[in-house]
């Protein structure tokens, strides 16, 4: 089997292997996300401003969260090209 083929289905099953795990640390998140909401809706004394803080974590972490996720996915994005080109001979010849 050719290298640039190997490198390829290697990049391929680490991608799999991160969008599952991201999967999963999502489901986790969100799941979180629920218990403290329920938790802040049923405790009367915490202060309106301290959920509102709670709220823009969440938000911030949701955001950063999927930065992340585009950034990898560019990334896979790349390297899925950059052996698509070796592979069809476009890289390192002159």
């Amino acid at each position: 089997m050719d290298q640039n083929q190997i490198a390829k289905q290697m990049m391929e099953f680490n991608k799999t292997a991160f969008d599952n795990t991201f999967g999963v640390m999502v489901a986790l998140q969100d799941q979180a996300e629920k218990l403290v909401s329920n938790v802040l809706e049923k405790t009367p004394m915490f202060p309106e401003e301290g959920k509102k803080v709670i709220n823009e974590w969440v938000n911030t972490y949701k955001k950063g969260r999927e930065n992340f996720k585009a950034t990898a996915d560019e990334s896979y994005k790349k390297v899925a090209d950059f052996l698509s080109n070796m592979q069809e001979g476009k890289v390192g010849k002159k």
